[in-house]
């Protein structure tokens, strides 16, 4: 489909979803698969809607340095395991936004160049409000019951890996030492927690003009 179509469609069966609190959005994929485009991409067709949207991403959500590199450096293991602060997302956006929340959130915690927590802003969620929330590892077990849809991004390592160089500057080539940290991390990711099956919807973001949508067997949250 276009990729309008595409953005059109999701909007669509995003805003569809009721719940008495803004509903939240999880948009997971492995690094370069097109996570923080398509959440981009996603604000202005669900604000055509009439529905205000909140955007954050797990990248406001890091660990400090040292805790993120504990098992070292280029281990695949720490990076599935010890790259986020869960325990503070919950607390300071996914749990205020959800049911009986306060609707008073923030959307950032700390700022992983710097390697320093950030002056957290506190909002005020509307009601109606959509979070679309983008980053890896969004199907692990202790966030699942926190999304009311969620969308994995699906891309094959060879194209991810290509637009990170693009972006990033960094090796194209997957077998560079520099890229086995988070291919292997993101593999683990896969094969413990089956992202494809927990998803409500698939998308195939291989061709980002000629995208395609699935739905997925995820159980959204009540």
């Amino acid at each position: 489909m276009k990729r309008s179509e595409l953005l059109e469609r999701l909007a669509d069966l995003i805003t569809a979803v009721q719940r008495p609190h803004p509903v939240r959005v999880g948009i997971d994929g492995v690094d370069g698969a097109g996570k923080t485009m398509l959440a981009d991409e996603l604000v202005a067709p669900i604000q055509r809607r009439g529905r205000p949207v909140v955007r954050s991403s797990v990248d406001f959500f890091h660990r400090p340095r040292a805790q993120r590199y504990q098992r070292g450096r280029h281990s695949p293991e720490g990076y599935f395991l010890d790259s986020f602060d869960y325990g503070g997302l919950k607390a300071a956006l996914l749990n205020p936004l959800g049911p009986a929340g306060s609707r008073r959130f923030c959307r950032r915690l700390f700022d992983h160049r710097t390697d320093l927590p950030v002056d957290a802003v506190e909002e005020q969620a509307d009601a109606e409000a959509v979070l679309l929330f983008d980053g890896i590892f969004l199907h692990r077990p202790e966030l699942l019951e926190f999304w009311d849809f969620s969308i994995f991004v699906d891309a094959r390592f060879e194209v991810s890996v290509s637009r990170c160089a693009q972006r990033d500057g960094s090796s194209p080539d997957l077998a560079a030492a520099e890229n086995q940290r988070y291919i292997r991390g993101q593999e683990i990711y896969i094969e413990r927690c089956a992202p494809r099956s927990r998803a409500t919807v698939v998308v195939d973001n291989n061709d980002l003009t000629q995208p395609s949508l699935r739905a997925g067997a995820g159980r959204m949250a009540r």
